[in-house]
């Protein structure tokens, strides 16, 4: 919240050519944190080979993943929230920026471990990190998109605490191989957003967000 408050005030000191120049090597950065992510969940190396495994679960993820979002329209009413707080409160711009900051502190590794470690363990050592680099991030989107990514905390605390509980329920059935998975996929949708960023491309990866059950459904069915 402080870096997105800070970030709004520096916005009218950032032209929108560095604006944009920000904006681009962000995605950069995005992108190559969600490959390493990627990387660090399916890749290994055997006998000085880098072998990978689970690629047809990634794409099957994926696949349904976006199908199932979609046809519910996550990202349809996510930015429909959006306008509707834009209208409300007459903020150009928020929707784009209240629906970017959600994803990009939504989606990815170190939410859903360290939501899974806090519930399990009660070590919430992981999100106190996390935060950081959160307020760092919420800093340059919030001066380069606007005052939406400061809401995007409702979302944030919703999904992590969601996580949290979900996790104390469900101990005895965890395991580091099911968070692997997970965490697998959850990096390449963070690949998207960085995709976005950069390229502007036109993925919606809040309708990829369903591909993070799809690990699960396979994980205690196989």
């Amino acid at each position: 919240m402080i870096g997105s408050v800070i970030g709004t005030f520096l916005k009218k000191g950032i032209s929108e050519e560095l604006q944009n120049s920000i904006f681009s090597i962000l995605g950069v950065a995005i992108i190559i944190v969600g490959l390493n992510g990627v990387l660090s969940n399916m890749a290994s190396v055997v006998d000085g080979l880098i072998v990978t495994s689970n690629e047809i679960l990634l794409i099957i993820s994926l696949s349904l993943g976006v199908l199932i979002g979609e046809l519910l329209k996550i990202d349809e009413k996510l930015n429909n929230f959006g306008k509707s707080l834009e209208d409300k409160y007459k903020i150009g711009g928020f929707a784009k920026s209240f629906v970017s900051g959600t994803l990009i502190f939504c989606v990815g590794a170190m939410a859903i471990v360290g939501s899974l470690n806090d519930g399990l363990t009660n070590d919430y050592s992981l999100l106190l990190i996390k935060s950081l680099l959160d307020g760092i991030v919420s800093v340059i989107l919030s001066a380069t998109m606007g005052i939406g990514v400061l809401f995007s905390f409702i979302p944030v605390g919703i999904y992590q605490g969601s996580i949290t509980l979900l996790a104390s329920f469900l101990n005895p059935f965890l395991s580091s191989e099911l968070i692997s998975l997970i965490c697998m996929v959850g990096y390449t949708l963070v690949i998207t957003i960085g995709l976005n960023f950069t390229f502007k491309t036109n993925i919606k990866t809040a309708n990829l967000l369903p591909s993070l059950l799809i690990p699960i459904i396979y994980y205690f069915i196989f």
